[in-house]
């Protein structure tokens, strides 16, 4: 009998199905609440719906070996100081039976338990990354990324907090969270000696840049419009589950995930620097070093749909996207000298 992790993706899939069913017994749900898969990156995002009752959950069952349960009560605990301390609106997650935010739930299809965390759905509707405009969610963008950066600055972390460190090392050199960028699709000799030398100079770059606690903190990761949801005249920010300690830059470049290469990127982090700077003081000298961290993440999206390539966003990439990041590195050493 083959081993889990050599199951199809489908088969694995419905394994994980099974076990966040068996993990909605966990709490205090009303009858008939059911689990629908939504998502799957890191971890399997579920939407729990009462047929009738317009109630609603969100369930996410955790990728094994990837955060501790000491890392994901980390998680948890920022993005509810955020919504404590008025910074912004997140997701409240919601205890079990036993009165624990995090569960662990066993399943025999599966050879190992999971992490389990329930939350409170938010209303709103993310904006469309399609849309002719995206100047104003832009500015909604780096105002409220400030707003974020303004309350880690003062935030007493709780003893023992723990979450990922996204430097160097950890995204691009040798001790990659995401895999290599070298295992990225696509690659010929060509492409990746363009990448090597990119890479290097982004390395060079950075440690110049260094890590001062004014331009190294912990920050969200993944400030992307799919991660906002726009409910009425409020905003809100979900899914905190790559959050960690990285440059605040770095949250700049992920506002361009996937779609770096298109002409407007400039015009769209213009105006995430101007909401920024309504809420907070962003130096020149950070805001010049933005192309770095938005090549820096391009080439972390490319290690990582290597390293995801069962998943449909990967796959929607693809080896299309590496070819088109050879132009974006072109450009950004010659740009970058």
């Amino acid at each position: 009998m083959p081993e889990f992790d050599d199951l199809p993706f489908e088969e694995r899939m419905a394994a994980i199905g099974r076990l966040a069913d068996a993990a909605l017994e966990r709490y205090d749900l009303p009858d008939g609440a059911a689990a629908t898969l939504i998502n799957v990156s890191e971890n399997a995002t579920y939407r729990v719906d009462v047929p009738g009752s317009g109630a609603r959950w969100a369930l996410r069952v955790h990728r094994e070996r990837y955060h501790s349960r000491n890392g994901i009560a980390s998680e948890l605990a920022w993005l509810s100081a955020l919504r404590a301390d008025g910074a912004v609106i997140t997701p409240i997650p919601v205890p079990g039976r036993d009165g624990e935010l995090i569960q662990l739930v066993s399943h025999p299809d599966l050879p190992r338990p999971r992490h389990v965390v329930l939350s409170g759905w938010e209303a709103g509707e993310e904006p469309d990354e399609d849309a002719q405009d995206l100047r104003g969610p832009f500015e909604v963008l780096g105002e409220i990324t400030a707003r974020m950066h303004h309350h880690v600055r003062d935030w007493k972390k709780p003893a023992g907090f723990e979450r990922f460190t996204w430097d160097f090392e950890t995204t691009l050199g040798s001790r990659p969270h995401w895999g290599s960028w070298r295992d990225g699709m696509g690659l010929t000799p060509r492409i990746e000696e363009l990448f090597a030398r990119t890479v290097e100079r982004i390395g060079a770059r950075l440690e110049r840049f260094g890590k001062a606690p004014e331009r190294f903190n912990l920050v969200h990761c993944d400030m992307r419009l799919a991660n906002l949801l726009i409910d009425g005249d409020v905003t809100k920010v979900i899914d905190f589950d790559d959050c960690g300690f990285s440059y605040l830059m770095y949250d700049c470049a992920t506002t361009v995930s996937f779609f770096e290469h298109r002409p407007e990127v400039p015009e769209l982090i213009a105006a995430w620097v101007r909401g920024y700077r309504r809420a907070a003081e962003l130096p020149e000298e950070d805001e010049a070093e933005i192309p770095t961290f938005v090549m820096l993440r391009r080439l972390l999206l490319v290690a990582w749909i290597g390293s995801h390539s069962e998943t449909e966003l990967a796959q929607s990439q693809g080896v299309e996207y590496t070819r088109q990041t050879v132009d974006l590195c072109e450009r950004y050493l010659a740009d970058f000298a």
